[in-house]
């Protein structure tokens, strides 16, 4: 009997250490909470059959499996535990790498909401417009190339035809572009509820734009800068209101420091020797992040709120098409990737203002 009560007490206490409470433990409960989601399951019903509870002389209660003659502090009937959440479920917990942007907004209505979301053509920008423009919103395309913007559009109004969707002309490496999409968006005289900035560039070959600045730099990052701030005012009109930043967790392995630690912002739009595409790539989205949470800090006061997300690890999209090698790689690897449907829930998720109460940080 001892030896059976020393080995139920080892049990017990890798119980207690994995997160299960059952009946003789400190706690007295018998219930199972998942570390990380919350969520809790509780055990029901009676003993599978052949089993026995009993107390030891300590008062600690163990159960006896008379078929198979072993001891343990473990309820067995954990294994058959039933959901127990008296609790709504967090965001967190509800949605999941392989939730849809389709899902992410399911039942929600946004009606008289204006949705702006660059390079959404093609990929996430385009499942996120979709995604929005189905549910109501009035969505603008903020495209360079009018012509696969048009078709992405009629994409949308072939799943349904009250869709408000339009097409705009907006490119990023050009700085006057930009400008003047922002006085032809004024001019509209709406509301803007929610800008996505979406578009990237990303493995291309070293060039300047006609501003003379590195493209990748440009187009990933202060194109996008340049565009909050010409529509800044008509955000804050139309409080609350929200930017999404999509950036990347490339972002982890690079920096604009010098060996000395101060800023070095030469290496934000490098000559062609000093050039690697996929470090300006990831320069470009620690400076979309940099942007989003200060961003957030300056205009949250006045009701517009700021995220940048993470689209998902070895996503698969068109973003790799500027070189054939990014192209056979992520070819090669999309059977273990997720699909483009996927990661547009995470600028729902943000963007969702019905719901969540959206505070500065990277998703």
């Amino acid at each position: 009997m001892r030896r059976r009560e020393r080995w139920g007490r080892r049990c017990a206490r890798r119980s207690v250490e994995a997160g299960v409470r059952v009946p003789g433990h400190t706690e007295e409960k018998t219930q199972w909470e998942h570390p990380k989601t919350g969520k809790r399951k509780r055990v029901a019903g009676d003993l599978p059959y052949g089993w026995e509870q009993e107390t030891a002389e300590n008062g600690q209660v163990f159960f006896v499996d008379h078929i198979n003659k072993r001891t343990t502090y473990l309820d067995p009937r954990l294994a058959f535990t039933v959901d127990d959440n008296p609790t709504k479920p967090t965001i967190r917990q509800r949605y999941d790498g392989s939730t849809t942007a389709m899902e992410i907004l399911q039942g929600r209505d946004f009606s008289g909401k204006v949705v702006l979301v660059t390079g959404a053509n093609s990929g996430i920008g385009f499942e996120t417009a979709k995604s929005f423009a189905l549910h109501g919103a009035h969505v603008i395309l903020a495209c360079r190339n009018m012509t696969r913007a048009s078709e992405a559009v009629s994409r949308i109004l072939g799943e349904w035809h009250k869709a408000k969707a339009e097409a705009m002309t907006l490119d990023l490496a050009l700085l006057h572009s930009v400008q003047h999409f922002a006085e032809a968006f004024k001019a509209k005289n709406v509301s803007l509820h929610v800008l996505v900035c979406n578009a990237a560039a990303f493995a291309l070959p070293w060039s300047l734009t006609k501003d003379g600045l590195e493209t990748t730099f440009q187009v990933n990052h202060l194109g996008h800068f340049y565009l909050v701030q010409l529509l800044q005012d008509v955000l804050c009109r139309s409080a609350p209101a929200r930017v999404i930043v999509v950036s990347s967790e490339s972002h982890r392995f690079t920096d604009i420091s010098d060996s000395s630690g101060q800023l070095d912002f030469s290496r934000l739009s490098p000559s062609q020797n000093d050039y690697w595409a996929m470090l300006a790539y990831n320069r470009s989205k620690l400076c979309n992040i940099l942007f989003s949470n200060e961003l957030h800090r300056r205009l949250s006061p006045r009701g517009v709120t700021s995220n940048a997300v993470h689209p998902g690890n070895m996503m698969y999209s068109s973003i790799h098409r500027s070189w054939w090698v990014y192209t056979l790689l992520f070819t090669l690897a999309r059977p273990f990737t997720k699909s483009m449907v996927w990661p547009g829930e995470m600028s729902e998720e943000i963007a969702e203002a019905n719901e969540i109460d959206v505070k500065n940080g990277v998703g």
